[in-house]
């Protein structure tokens, strides 16, 4: 591995943890002093961050396709569970490593060549915050009247302010829109279910088929596995001794518990209200169950759908630091994180703004595009993690291209490679900017998309043969590290001879 030169920069030495609250690490590792918060916080985190009604219009789905309210619950129940377990086992690697999700991705794919599924990653983040733009702008606009354009910029703006001040941040204001957005949720769902939320017959003709189930399906899996790539995150400032299995579980609850919750209600706002947006269809519940409850409802559920747009652009400024310190290495300092998260607001909102209404459809098409981007590297990284190298990694080589790594992993990129080739003949691409697209392997199942499913099963077993020629010294790596080590990782931004 390459020796580091033998002084810290000035940032890594005197630089506060924090200035007016403002976090100061983004791609570096977090040294022991500095782990704090508790598993229970990563709960309400994920509760909140599919609290929103971007959660609700994916309830639609099932609807939207003649599915009848009873099976589009059930395939939305289904689906989120198996998508959720995919991403709550990233939660665990972020206590053991410290770092980020995609600086520990470079053990399966290379120093260098992360940047295959750092592009996936952010063009996630990025299709995210676009879609949010989008659905909020024409959300409070259709609730309140308000000015769509004034709209997208306060919430980009919101937005970028959140990810600036960072980790810390992102987890209190989580916790403080829950606390306040729950018992308004409570009731509204609480007058759906005991019917003085209105609903009635719409007259829509409704049956059951096998497509719109597993469309509805694959829309509540996809929606939890896109959030992969940020669990550890937003994890890794928790000691290393935390439990695995309680943190699985509790972002497991969290992230799922939600989903459902508010993709149930979509259903019902579909079904049973005929509601063609969310926010507005929210809007109307709430107003039947109490005079000014649904505005209240509305509000809250915009904002929290502000903050998850702050958290995509904290994620998507780590995943761009990555890219770049992966050909040229860089300074992590708050000063890199804050000025990469205003870039990408500059050009998410601007791609938003080009978007018109009948527009939207095209953006939910490209977050499909991103989950058969993303399937591959979740695969990929949980086999390594849990399988291969069962949680050991040598941490200062993760910041080297000389080191046990490589630059470029060719068993990673050909697991990714193999994986997401197994996905094409089965994608269903509905609208991609006028283009549509139906794999055969689509075709000959009517349309019923299981590109991800393919994905994930050739990937995994692809990853394990080519994994099996692994020297050994190369798959245990080290977990207790020595202060030298320790001091190693912390300075990763020091120049390399």
């Amino acid at each position: 591995m390459a020796e580091a030169t033998s002084e810290l920069t000035t940032d890594q030495i005197s630089e506060p943890t924090s200035t007016l609250g403002v976090e100061k690490r983004s791609i570096d590792w977090i040294p022991d002093a500095e782990r704090h918060g508790k598993i229970w916080h990563q709960g309400p985190l994920w509760f909140l961050g599919n609290f929103q009604y971007f959660t609700i219009a994916l309830g639609f789905v099932g609807p939207s396709m003649g599915l009848p309210l009873g099976p589009t619950v059930l395939a939305l129940v289904l689906g989120l569970a198996v998508g959720t377990l995919f991403m709550a086992f990233h939660a665990s690697q972020g206590p053991v490593l410290g770092l980020p999700q995609m600086i520990q991705s470079r053990a399966q794919f290379g120093f260098r060549g992360v940047v295959v599924v750092l592009f996936g990653t952010l063009l996630t983040y990025l299709g995210f915050n676009i879609a949010d733009q989008v659905l909020l702008a024409q959300g409070l606009n259709g609730v309140f009247g308000w000015n769509a354009d004034l709209v997208a910029a306060g919430t980009a703006v919101l937005a970028v302010l959140l990810a600036i001040y960072g980790h810390d941040w992102l987890h209190r204001v989580f916790r403080w829109l829950l606390y306040v957005s729950l018992p308004v949720m409570l009731v509204v769902t609480g007058g759906v279910l005991t019917g003085h939320a209105g609903g009635h017959d719409t007259g829509q003709h409704l049956a059951f088929s096998w497509v719109a189930f597993f469309a509805q399906f694959s829309a509540a899996a996809a929606y939890n596995i896109a959030y992969a790539p940020y669990v550890s995150d937003y994890s890794r400032y928790l000691p290393r001794t935390t439990s695995a299995r309680s943190l699985i579980a509790s972002v497991f609850l969290g992230a799922s518990g939600s989903a459902v919750w508010l993709m149930a209600l979509g259903a019902w706002l579909a079904v049973r209200l005929g509601a063609s947006d969310g926010l507005v269809g929210l809007r109307d519940a709430g107003d039947h169950v109490l005079p000014g409850l649904g505005a209240a409802a509305a509000v809250l559920s915009a904002l929290s759908l502000i903050a998850t747009m702050g958290m995509n652009a904290y994620g998507g400024a780590l995943t761009v630091l990555t890219g770049v310190d992966s050909f040229r290495r860089i300074t992590p300092t708050r000063k890199a994180r804050i000025v990469t998260i205003l870039g990408l607001a500059l050009l998410w909102y601007t791609v938003a703004s080009l978007i018109s209404s009948n527009a939207v459809a095209t953006v939910f098409t490209t977050i499909t595009l991103m989950l058969y981007l993303l399937v591959p590297w979740t695969a990929t990284n949980l086999i390594d993690f849990f399988v291969v190298r069962r949680g050991h990694y040598s941490v200062p080589d993760l910041f080297t291209p000389d080191g046990i790594y490589g630059a470029w992993s060719w068993r990673g990129l050909t697991a990714y490679a193999v994986g997401f080739a197994a996905e094409i003949p089965f994608m269903v691409l509905a609208d991609l900017g006028g283009w549509q697209y139906t794999g055969p392997g689509a075709r000959q199942l009517s349309g019923i998309d299981i590109a991800w499913v393919v994905g994930l099963v050739v990937t995994s077993l692809t990853y394990l043969v080519v994994t099996r020629s692994l020297r050994p010294s190369a798959v245990t790596g080290r977990t207790e590290w020595a202060e030298e080590d320790q001091q190693e990782a912390t300075g990763i931004v020091m120049q390399t001879k």
